[in-house]
């Protein structure tokens, strides 16, 4: 790669240049380069850190993981069963520590969101309350691609009340030669189908493509509908700014894992907003951790379920505690940061990774991620056209650590909490090599 140009996309502050030193400088000049420290980055077979591009598909561990479950096992070691009560945190309430920090993480009230389940039991556990199908109302609509673990979900859930699937379930794709969905498609949708609409399950980013959705514009389209809005947040939460609460969302599930860094199979987030959760006659599937905590333990003297107000009142059993630690791990890193420093470099760093990427060949690779900072997280979604398998083989034999998606789209996503401006001056080197290398 040459040094001597200098470019920045439109709606960038910076204007970016190629040489490796002005790599060094912007992390210099990054006020949030420390947090790096907190993390163990992976090593490559000659010790130098990995480019650790996949925070999208699981975060790195937070160095205090190890430290906070110590003192669960500790606790438990020493205490037995008292430490329900008496252990450093009480693990009768330990789901608790998370209704500020986890509401603050997605823009929520506290008691609108709860750390519990895996995001698809979670999204059962919101479709058994939240898609009530009548005659009239009965169809769910979903985005395409959508993460498939969402599909199976959805069509379970219509089989399940007896629907077929093929009359049920409204996919939206982006139009031919496009890789998005447009909101003018979304409202033409609706205009045409939504008093059929029961729910409406999209994506808040696009597992593949990387597209951000105008969550509020698009929860306020459903609503003048009547249709009920909820979100799967896997790749939004912890990844850009959310106001659930204020765009009047109905509920959203999330996994803690990805950009959330929680650990592999990690205890997901559940929101429900306010006026759902203190509606104490809505349809759940009922456990004991979700009843009323002045009457869990009455057990058979009181053997009919009354739900917490909130989103606890949705939990089945009671909390895991050692995968519940390395979710306190990670959200207190996320509370004392905020998303908006957070998004600010996030949205630089990628446009400079975009930035590197487009002084490559423009045959031979196409980001179809969009490209304004408004409808994009901080993932990239490259498109090879030519040996897309062999060009993700060669990058991780170069120390890239990212994904690869069936056919030809090769996913890099640059962290701001963990990753730095060197790693994607790097990971360009690497590509452009590649390139010259045929």
């Amino acid at each position: 790669m040459t040094t001597n140009h200098t470019n920045s996309p439109a709606d960038s502050d910076v204007s970016f240049r190629e040489d490796e030193a002005f790599a060094i400088k912007l992390d210099a000049d990054d006020p949030l380069a420390h947090y790096r420290a907190q993390f163990h980055i992976p090593k490559q077979s000659n010790g130098e850190d990995v480019i650790y591009f996949a925070g999208n598909s699981l975060g790195l561990q937070p160095r205090t993981v190890r430290d906070l479950i110590g003192q669960e096992l500790t606790d438990w070691a020493k205490l037995g069963v008292d430490g329900h009560f008496d252990s450093t945190r009480p693990w009768y309430s330990y789901h608790e520590i998370f209704r500020d920090t986890g509401a603050r993480l997605v823009g929520a009230k506290p008691g609108e969101v709860v750390m519990m389940n895996s995001l698809t039991i979670n999204l059962h556990l919101m479709m058994t309350t939240f898609f009530r199908p009548t005659k009239e109302r009965f169809k769910i609509m979903m985005q395409s691609p959508a993460f498939p673990s969402d599909t199976y979900a959805v069509k379970s859930q219509l089989a399940f009340h007896g629907l077929d699937p093929a009359e049920a379930l409204i996919i939206l794709k982006p139009r031919e030669d496009e890789h998005t969905i447009r909101l003018e498609d979304i409202e033409q949708t609706l205009a045409e189908q939504g008093d059929k609409i029961a729910l409406v399950l999209f994506e808040g980013v696009n597992y593949f493509t990387g597209q951000l959705f105008e969550i509020e514009k698009i929860t306020n389209l459903v609503k003048q509908h009547g249709c009920v809005m909820g979100w799967d947040l896997a790749h939004a939460a912890g990844n850009v700014p959310l106001k659930l609460h204020q765009w009047d969302v109905d509920f959203a599930v999330w996994c803690n894992y990805k950009y959330l860094n929680a650990g592999p199979g990690a205890v997901a987030g559940c929101f429900v907003h306010e006026k759902n959760s203190k509606n104490l006659d809505l349809h759940r599937l009922a456990g004991w951790w979700g009843n009323d905590p002045n009457t869990r333990f009455r057990m058979h003297l009181q053997p009919e379920f009354v739900p917490r107000p909130g989103a606890e009142g949705w939990q089945v059993s009671n909390p895991p505690i050692l995968a519940l630690a390395p979710v306190k791990a990670s959200i207190d890193i996320f509370d004392e940061v905020g998303m908006s420093p957070l998004r600010q470099k996030s949205t630089q760093m990628t446009d400079y990774l975009a930035y590197l990427i487009g002084l490559l060949s423009a045959n031979r690779f196409e980001i179809i991620t969009p490209q304004p900072a408004s409808v994009r997280g901080c993932q990239l979604s490259i498109l090879a056209h030519e040996r897309p398998r062999e060009l993700h083989n060669a990058l991780n034999s170069k120390g890239v650590v990212c994904d690869f998606r069936e056919p030809n789209v090769i996913r890099v996503a640059p962290v701001p909490l963990y990753n730095t401006y060197h790693d994607a001056w790097r990971f360009a080197q690497v590509l452009a090599r590649h390139v010259e290398a045929g």
